[in-house]
């Protein structure tokens, strides 16, 4: 069972480094920290890495009740676009939302990086729940916590 949430926590945090990555060559990481009053973009980082393994949690969280896992990794990157940057950060930052703006070029690539994060999720998530990856650990000696 831990192994799920550890898989979860891992991919959120893939997943984050890189589309930190992404934003922090966009200059978005400054916006990020404005949620706690900052504009140090290392706050930034830390808050979108915290932010990026709740999500990692979310995903393993509800992974055990959906089959198809490429249709749940795109509602799920669909659901964090709509919950993070068109409704959350806006009315944190008090712009009020976004969704009215949600097809405006910005928001699209908003909503194309928030499915690469989930879709790095989730192949990370598959990774480190495959039954192979486990009979390997077996192998080594150490306890499969399945």
């Amino acid at each position: 069972m831990a192994q799920k949430w550890y898989a979860g926590l891992a991919g959120g945090f893939l997943g984050g480094l890189i589309f930190g990555i992404y934003m922090q060559a966009a200059g978005m990481l400054e916006s990020v920290a404005m949620l706690v009053g900052s504009d140090n973009p290392g706050v930034g980082w830390g808050i979108h890495l915290i932010i990026s393994l709740l999500f990692g949690l979310a995903f393993a969280a509800g992974s055990q009740y959906v089959k198809n896992k490429i249709v749940y990794a795109v509602t799920f990157g669909v659901a964090i676009w709509i919950i993070g940057p068109l409704l959350i950060m806006p009315l944190m930052l008090g712009m009020g939302q976004l969704l009215t703006a949600a097809f405006a070029p910005a928001q699209l690539m908003s909503l194309v990086t928030h499915l690469v994060f989930a879709g790095i999720t989730a192949v990370t998530f598959h990774y480190l729940n495959s039954p192979k990856l486990r009979v390997i650990k077996r192998d080594r000696g150490g306890s499969s916590a399945a």
